[in-house]
């Protein structure tokens, strides 16, 4: 009996992926995207959707994080043994990449809720002894590599992904191309290939002149493909829809805001008191909206139980002598210049008379490995640590993961996020935090606009429609002296009544159940 029989009895909602993050030891994300679809698929399994996802398998993962004192970020494979984890199917397929036929594997893992929905979960392996040496290598790294292994690494799961499905005995009924997704509404988001390149690797597989009715006459954007062979184009927040709208004026472009996977990201600590007062929220997050029946003591008791397990943590792995009782500032996300991670420092000299032994702040995230200006922010940071030693204690943490993640969205005091209008397509971080009682200190951007109510679920900074560094930086700096930090020394009672906002208010809609529903209910059944 073939491990997928049971499970081709009816057409399924085929979601192909480029990465996708189900748990740490299956390191085939490289952050928020693959993050993203590792909850939509948990979420289609707890809804027991008819629904089978396709990815790469990435053998050597995006890459293991080493930082050194100064902030030199290293990168290392992460070499991990699928056969440990998934079972191999004995069905394989060829695809034609510059004239060869390059043979793929499935390798095949199954998400199982509690509630009895499994979600088959396709790895795409070129790994193989038939294949060459180039051509074993094309699903070794996420990421890596030049345009052309970039693209070859699209002729395997697009053209090998369908062909894996039939080949496996699998009826399709919609394929949900998360590849398509651009999750920053920027020029440089958008994968495009010249016409010499795709020729040369895909040989006459499609004719040019209809590629270049649906993908652009210049170069194949992959953007327009996606759309032009689609029914259904959405944005990741109602913000983003908007902006990929002005983009792209002659497509309907809808918008259905992203979310998390509840129980995921939900602590050991609040699931303990979820459970207690709130049964039934982790297949039902809109029971949230009940977070009054939980006391205050009992709330705030388990925060602090989160915020020791981080502190300690964090103590142990910089030697930062961290402590629970001062405020804390969480700051982790892909370092890139458009997040502006330093934007707290503008003014050290203000930073440093509003919060000198008043707050502490834990970075963490990953520079991609040819992101120049991504790596030198990390170097900053580590350059203010030190010029801030004795005044305010500043800590980053290397090589941030799925576990590292849980740990600081659920042990912070405030989750600060800070990017430049309007490049945060969605940016789930931030609700992560919200489902542990952590309220957002957030530019105006992505989900946060649907989620903001000023002192009530969290604090915006900026202006919406101004971009400006000084503005943005003043707002925060007022913001933290005037009302966050007295809030959270002065005002206890007002500080638990917010963190219960953030989860009966961002966390009751800003999960990936919700968001599952409207994919069925907008795009899945058309």
């Amino acid at each position: 009996m073939s491990v997928l029989e049971k499970h081709i009895h009816e057409p399924k909602i085929a979601y192909f992926s480029m990465e996708i993050g189900l748990r740490d030891e299956i390191p085939t994300f490289s952050g928020g995207l693959g993050i993203l679809a590792g909850d939509t698929v948990k979420s289609a399994a707890d809804l027991n959707l008819p629904f089978i996802a396709v990815t790469l398998m990435s053998r050597k993962g995006y890459f293991r994080q080493e930082i050194d004192n100064e902030g030199h970020q290293t990168e290392h494979p992460i070499n991990w043994d699928p056969s440990k984890l998934m079972k191999r199917a004995a069905e394989q397929v060829f695809v034609s990449i510059e004239g060869r036929n390059v043979l793929v594997q499935a390798w095949i893992y199954f998400v199982e809720s509690p509630r009895g929905g499994i979600i088959p979960v396709i790895y795409l392996d070129t790994n193989l002894p038939e294949n060459s040496a180039e051509d074993k290598i094309l699903t070794d790294q996420l990421y890596g590599g030049d345009e052309s292994y970039r693209i070859k690494q699209e002729v395997v799961l697009g053209i090998g992904g369908v062909r894996m499905l039939r080949k496996l005995g699998f009826q399709i009924k919609k394929y949900h191309m998360n590849v398509f997704t651009t999750h920053t509404p920027v020029e440089a988001g958008h994968d495009k290939f010249t016409y010499e390149l795709f020729n040369k690797v895909f040989g006459n597989y499609f004719p040019e002149n209809i590629m270049k009715k649906l993908a652009g006459e210049k170069n194949v954007n992959m953007t327009l493909l996606g759309f032009n062979l689609s029914n259904f184009v959405n944005g990741v927040a109602k913000k983003h829809g908007e902006v990929s709208q002005s983009m792209f004026p002659g497509y309907q472009i809808n918008s259905i805001t992203n979310g998390v996977h509840s129980y995921t990201w939900t602590s050991e600590n609040m699931k303990n008191i979820f459970d207690k007062y709130l049964p039934g929220w982790a297949n039902e997050p809109e029971i949230f909206v009940r977070v009054g029946a939980i006391p205050d003591d009992e709330i705030w008791a388990a925060h602090l139980k989160s915020k020791k397990e981080l502190i300690e943590y964090v103590n142990s792995v910089s030697g930062t002598d961290m402590d629970v009782d001062t405020l804390t500032i969480g700051f982790a996300r892909r370092a890139t210049a458009y997040k502006r991670a330093d934007l707290l420092f503008t003014d050290l000299e203000r930073l440093e008379k509003i919060g000198t032994g008043r707050i502490q702040v834990i970075y963490a995230g990953k520079a991609h490995p040819k992101d120049e200006p991504g790596k030198k922010l990390i170097k900053s940071i580590f350059a203010l640590r030190d010029k801030l030693k004795g005044k305010i204690k500043l800590s980053f943490v290397e090589n941030y993961n799925m576990n590292i993640a849980l740990k600081l969205v659920s042990g912070v005091d405030i989750w600060l996020n800070t990017p430049l209008r309007p490049l945060e397509a969605s940016g789930t971080s931030g609700m992560k935090a919200a489902h542990n009682g952590v309220m957002n200190f957030s530019v105006l951007d992505g989900w946060w606009i649907e989620g903001h109510i000023e002192d009530f679920t969290g604090w915006a900074i900026g202006e919406p429609d101004k971009n400006m560094n000084k503005i943005d930086a003043d707002d925060l700096y007022h913001k933290l002296e005037n009302k966050i930090i007295p809030a959270y020394y002065n005002d206890r009672k007002h500080w638990i009544r917010m963190m219960q906002n953030a989860i009966g208010k961002n966390a009751y809609y800003f999960n990936t159940h919700r968001m599952m529903r409207r994919y069925v209910t907008e795009a899945y059944i058309r």
